[in-house]
């Protein structure tokens, strides 16, 4: 039989060696790794909502815009459009295949040698809101895209035939002059008279704004000025385009007191249907290709000089 002092030996070391692996225990259960495809570019080539589609009701289109490349699971690289090369990231790993780049949060669905499929969450705090987490992101390696597919990049981001099949059916939905969606290619005016300018305002995509211009289609606005005209004003408001180039007023974008606001209406309607008509060409909003009624706002100055 072993002596009383051997058996307490025993017993302290089986305790510091329980006590050395709880200390260096992950605390996080059922983290994902990347280690596996460690090196590999991977490029976006196709943004979608849970529904398959790439738009939404409103006009919003998903793009696919990511390249990324993991170091580690620590590290990796992502694409700066803006700038044109990779910039370097750090990687969080948290439970549940749960991961932190570049400021966003995504859940890892899929990871493999050919391709990766990440779910965008909506993370408010250390709350997760997977009603709102609608959004999937399906990225393939370049070399899949090449030798496997055959294929390229942009032949990969077209959009399909069930995106156009919707743009189609809300194009019908929205056929009533006050009804809309926001176009993709935003209206164009297009002045056909020298005392006509216009500029349509721009949107940057930056850093702020994780690299999604998206306003300057979905909220599109346009600065117009007309010389020469009958009487001096200055108008904002927001109208919508037909699919004949047709702009139908809806509302003034300033606050006009009860008393002014039908002599405000007519004037901009008035304004519609004579400068707007007669010194530009407008070309209706269109999403992949398809001419729909959208809405746009416009600020409008008239000088008599």
């Amino acid at each position: 039989m072993l002596s009383v002092s051997i058996r307490r030996y025993l017993l302290l070391a089986l305790i510091a060696v329980g006590l050395f692996a709880c200390k260096f225990q992950d605390p996080i259960q059922n983290k994902i790794s990347f280690n596996s495809v460690k090196g590999t570019v991977f490029i976006e080539v196709r943004r979608s909502f849970d529904n398959g589609l790439i738009f939404n009701k409103d006009g919003y289109q998903l793009a696919p815009i990511w390249r990324v490349q993991f170091l580690s699971d620590t590290a990796a690289r992502v694409y700066n459009p803006d700038k044109k090369i990779f910039l370097p990231f750090n990687v969080t790993l948290d439970h549940d295949s749960i991961f932190n780049i570049s400021g966003t949060w995504l859940k890892a669905m899929k990871v493999s040698k050919d391709s990766l499929i990440f779910q965008v969450l909506k993370v408010e705090g250390k709350t997760v809101y997977y009603v709102k987490s609608n959004v999937y992101m399906t990225l393939y390696s370049e070399k899949y895209i090449t030798q496997t597919l055959h294929s390229n990049i942009d032949e990969q981001r077209k959009p399909l035939k069930r995106d156009t099949a919707y743009i189609l059916k809300r194009k019908a939905i929205t056929s009533k002059p006050d009804s809309f969606f926001a176009a993709r290619k935003p209206v164009q005016f297009i002045s056909i008279n020298r005392l006509a300018s216009v500029e349509k305002k721009g949107v940057e995509a930056d850093v702020m704004n994780k690299w999604d211009n998206s306003d300057e289609y979905m909220f599109p606005e346009y600065n117009i000025r007309i010389s020469k005209a009958y009487e001096d004003f200055n108008y904002s408001f927001w109208a919508t385009v037909d699919t004949t180039g047709t702009v139908h007023y809806q509302k003034s974008m300033i606050y006009v007191e009860p008393e002014f606001r039908k002599v405000t209406d007519h004037a901009i309607n008035g304004i519609c249907a004579g400068y707007l008509k007669a010194y530009f060409k407008v070309i209706p909003g269109t999403s992949l290709g398809i001419a729909h009624n959208s809405a746009i706002v416009i600020n409008i100055t008239g000088s008599k000089k």
